[in-house]
């Protein structure tokens, strides 16, 4: 099929969808979840040929862990599926409702978008993920994965399919775009046939969707994550807090990629806090006055607090006080996650009026921010804009909404 093949098919696949009722939906979502684990063999071989792929042509580590599968992470996207199935259906949810003086009843209700495009780098779990959300939510799903995925890609978009077609439904409501760089154009182009779309990897990326679609784009963000560690913070909390979000996977979005250090307490911290570091494989680049405290510190360059790792890697600085370290997260935050440990409730409230982010946590790590942490089952994405959606975007993020009027035969006078 030719992409525009592709659109008008996902086109009317979504206008079956719409009329499906929450128990259909779950049943399909758990036939997909089915046949998904039915397939697991083929799909992890299809995943060990892309990452073999990978390592040849000298991919980084972190793009290649997060290119991986394995059986539990597949096993997660079984579960990811039959979570969601486990959720409230947001399609027909009245978002507000009134009626008029003269009698006419007005409601605001869910509804879906339509076709949904989501372009994304490697992770082949978004592939079940982004699908089961657009099939609950009542969407078409047009997959436009990388070409670093391609084999582990089609192996899922296969299995999803079969198990829509087992209950009769279009096959064509879930499909994956392949093709090169003008299939990517068409796609960005196709306005009328797609009705939004969500780009998911790096800022090459989601900047090159933002600036060249002509069809609605909700943006989501790279993660130049901070986590400030007050004067009153639990020093040891501080640890396990940094050490999680740093470490527990540093390939993904929500990873810790900054720490700042108040100067009263970086005696006492900054010590422990090299060591552990040092002892889970992470490289930290420092200022000169963190360097003061280890030897292992590798010497920060000018743009050091501009990156996103998405590796063992941790940009680290210390600052004066709270202010100095909103100062320092307004300067290079992106906006995803950005995190205080403390036990000054005022600081705790400065930090999270005034940071500007989709999610701002108090004494937790930022890998929480996350759909399936958020009971949202599983997510499209992250979003860092500010329109319609901000931070994990689950069902109701993929829905918009229609009014419905009501009369008993009114005109306007």
């Amino acid at each position: 099929m030719t992409f525009a093949e592709q659109a008008r098919a996902a086109k009317d696949g979504s206008r079956a969808l719409v009329t499906l009722d929450r128990a259909a939906k779950d049943a399909a979502l758990h036939a997909m979840a089915d046949a998904l684990l039915a397939a697991a063999e083929s799909v992890l071989d299809a995943n060990a040929l892309d990452v073999a792929a990978a390592r040849d042509a000298g991919t980084a580590d972190a793009m290649v862990d997060r290119l991986t599968l394995n059986p539990t992470r597949l096993h997660g996207m079984v579960a990811g599926l039959r979570d969601l199935a486990a959720l409230p259906d947001p399609v027909g949810d009245v978002v507000r409702g009134w009626t008029n003086a003269n009698g006419v009843r007005v409601r605001q209700v869910r509804v879906p978008f339509g076709v949904v495009g989501i372009i994304y780098e490697a992770r082949p779990n978004v592939t079940a993920d982004a699908a089961g959300i657009c099939l609950k939510s009542g969407n078409a799903a047009l997959l436009r994965g990388s070409s670093s995925a391609l084999n582990s890609n089609l192996a899922v978009v296969e299995a999803l399919q079969d198990g829509l077609a087992w209950l009769g439904l279009p096959r064509e409501a879930v499909q994956l775009v392949t093709g090169g760089r003008e299939t990517t154009a068409e796609l960005m182009a196709a306005r009328g046939l797609v009705d939004v779309l969500i780009p998911r990897g790096g800022a090459g990326l989601i900047n090159a969707v933002v600036e060249g679609s002509k069809v609605p784009v909700i943006e989501t963000g790279t993660g130049n994550c901070h986590l400030f560690v007050d004067s009153s913070a639990d020093l040891d909390a501080a640890i396990a807090i940094m050490l999680n979000a740093k470490t527990q996977r540093p390939s993904v979005c929500n990873a810790l990629e900054t720490l700042l250090v108040h100067a009263d307490v970086a005696p006492d911290f900054l010590p422990r806090a090299l060591v552990a570091l040092g002892e889970a494989g992470v490289t930290v680049h420092g200022t000169p006055a963190v360097a003061a405290y280890s030897p292992a510190v590798v010497p920060a360059a000018e743009d050091e607090f501009d990156a996103e790792y998405l590796s063992l890697d941790l940009a680290c600085d210390i600052v004066e006080d709270l202010d100095a370290a909103l100062a320092h997260i307004r300067r290079y935050s992106t906006g995803h996650s950005e995190t205080i440990v403390t036990n000054d409730r005022r600081s705790a409230d400065r930090f999270t009026a005034e940071v500007d982010a989709a999610a701002v946590l108090v004494n937790a790590s930022s890998r929480f921010v996350d759909g399936g942490e958020f009971g949202f089952g599983a997510e499209i994405g992250i979003s860092t804009q500010k329109l319609h959606a901000r931070g994990p975007m689950g069902l109701q993020e993929m829905t918009s909404t229609k009014y419905i009027v009501d009369g008993d035969g009114q005109t306007r006078a």
